[in-house]
């Protein structure tokens, strides 16, 4: 009697289940950022312009519709063939010739260890007619306090106010206060402009968000949270989707965290703990003794930073992060998750390391190189 062979099964996680990215296309370019690529538009920041194409052109290694200047430390989104720029103490909207369409001035911006600098980018309503901006409060900054130690007085700034501009000729159609002094904001619209998420990240107090409903009385409080920065929307919904990352900044603040919400309620309805996706246990201590420099609170060299969540298509999202394992270099990794449970579904496996990606609104998406940008798509089913 022949001993029979004994079967040994492998168990991977969703989580660590391969997905391969086909190649559908490169674009050779110098480097650049893509600022947003939504519908036909897709706005790519090189050092101080920004250049607007259409889409398809774009992909297809065609030259830009328009390039405006702007400031390098200005950021900016597209706005009518131009830009909408926000800098140290005003924003203003400049043409595809580069003259200045409106121009709303706002009490300076605060800066300490270099030039003051506005904290985030303008968003734009995608219907084109509206601009969201925080700017700082009416009465800017005032002397408070003792001097600091090189003899400069020490500044406090009161509440920032988000304003919303007519797009076509700067006028503020509202303005909200909101308990923030921030020193960086993001902005995400609602595709159909019904809602504007708002999170403005504060040094030692991390993120404050809340969703936004523009009316013609003005801008109204729908809800909001804290320690999570919004990322999007969840397709077909109007939940908003928060990202939020482990800063440590209290002995619990040791999470990252995909969270799904609905505006009426005070928690997510749905959250997926990060840690799985790393091969970390969820919610586990953490644990000095494996941290790079011995003193970061259990920050560890196989741990991810997690940069970004965007809408694939209807049903997935792709989560992006970098991570350090230990004895290599800091390197990209792309998880696909799906929108209605936040699980992942696979990790994307690319013939060479990835870039920093964004999603092109069909299914594909772009990674950023050295050489330029790759189109990518997932397998046929």
């Amino acid at each position: 009697m022949r001993a029979g062979r004994a079967t040994i099964t492998i168990m991977t996680s969703p989580a660590e289940t391969p997905i391969d990215a086909v190649p559908a296309g490169t674009v050779d370019t110098a480097p650049g950022t893509v600022v947003t690529a939504e519908g036909t538009v897709l706005a790519l920041r090189r050092e101080d312009r920004l250049e607007i194409y259409d889409t398809e052109t774009f992909l297809g290694g065609g030259a830009p519709l328009s390039a405006v200047d702007v400031p390098a430390t200005a950021p900016a989104a597209p706005l009518g063939g131009g830009a909408v720029i926000a800098e140290a103490d005003r924003i203003r909207s400049v043409g595809a010739d580069g003259g200045i369409r409106w121009e709303l001035p706002h009490p300076p911006w605060l800066g300490r260890s270099g030039p003051a600098k506005a904290p985030g980018a303008p968003a734009v309503s995608p219907d084109g007619t509206l601009v969201g901006v925080l700017v700082p409060a009416p009465d800017g900054g005032t002397e408070c306090g003792e001097p600091l130690p090189d003899g400069l007085p020490r500044l406090c700034r009161g509440r920032d106010v988000l304003l919303l501009v007519d797009a076509a000729d700067g006028r503020i159609r509202a303005a909200r206060p909101l308990n923030s002094r921030a020193s960086v904001v993001t902005q995400r619209w609602h595709p159909g402009g019904r809602l504007l998420g708002v999170s403005c990240w504060t040094a030692w107090y991390s993120w404050s968000t809340w969703w936004v409903a523009p009316r013609r009385d003005g801008l109204h409080l729908r809800g909001g949270t804290r320690m999570r920065e919004v990322v999007g929307f969840v397709p077909g919904t109007e939940r908003p989707l928060t990202l939020r990352r482990a800063e440590r900044l209290a002995p619990d603040d040791d999470r990252d965290e995909l969270a799904v919400h609905d505006i009426t309620a005070d928690e997510p309805v749905v959250r997926y703990d990060l840690a799985e996706l790393t091969g970390r246990e969820p919610d586990g201590p953490s644990d000095d003794t494996d941290s790079a420099d011995g003193a970061d609170g259990g920050h560890r060299e196989s741990d991810a930073v997690f940069e970004d969540v965007c809408t694939l298509n209807a049903g997935q999202l792709l989560v992006t992060a970098r991570q350090q394992l230990p004895g290599r270099r800091p390197a990209a990794r792309h998880w696909l998750c799906s929108a209605a449970t936040l699980r992942p579904l696979g990790t994307l496996r690319y013939p060479e390391p990835p870039g920093p990606a964004t999603a092109l609104g069909d299914g594909t998406w772009l990674t950023e190189g050295p050489r330029g940008f790759c189109r990518w798509s997932l397998p046929a089913r």
